[in-house]
């Protein structure tokens, strides 16, 4: 398995990566795909966040996540940066994916400038084997998922 930067929309796994961001987010929160894509697209560079990292396998897409100034957890406009849209092709979960890309993420980030990272999810146990320290629950005031837990990422 490979992890690497989206860098093109030409890229043949930038239409799986717009796929997954459209399904769960977009539809969800009302966006539409032209929104979802043109959002994406300007996550494609090497100079300044957003970035998007793909993982592939057996020559297809089969995770992503991204680092981003900013995300939806509107209730905490003071923390930034954030590692945002981690998420697994539901085909290859439970097979080591979530962890080959959470490995790169330090990286990734200390490449991209960053010192510190924020994320919230309703996992327990899943970040915290990679650095990620518990910093309580959060209101996200969203009605699918109104309470989740804020992990921070120190990376001096």
């Amino acid at each position: 398995m490979e992890i690497i930067r989206l860098e093109s929309t030409d890229n043949p796994y930038f239409e799986t990566v717009y796929d997954w961001n459209y399904h769960w987010w977009g539809e969800r929160d009302g966006i539409s795909p032209e929104e979802v894509r043109v959002t994406l697209a300007h996550s494609l560079n090497t100079r300044r966040l957003p970035q998007t990292f793909v993982a592939v396998a057996d020559g297809c897409a089969v995770g992503m996540y991204q680092l981003s100034m900013i995300d939806d957890l509107y209730s905490r406009p003071d923390l930034y940066p954030w590692l945002i849209d981690v998420y697994v092709d539901p085909a290859y979960r439970g097979k080591g994916v979530c962890a080959a890309m959470l490995a790169t993420v330090p990286q990734n980030a200390k490449a991209a400038g960053l010192r510190e990272l924020y994320l919230y999810t309703v996992h327990i146990g899943l970040y915290e084997p990679f650095g990620w320290t518990f910093q309580g629950e959060i209101r996200t005031f969203r009605p699918d998922s109104p309470i989740e837990r804020l992990y921070h990422l120190d990376l001096t």
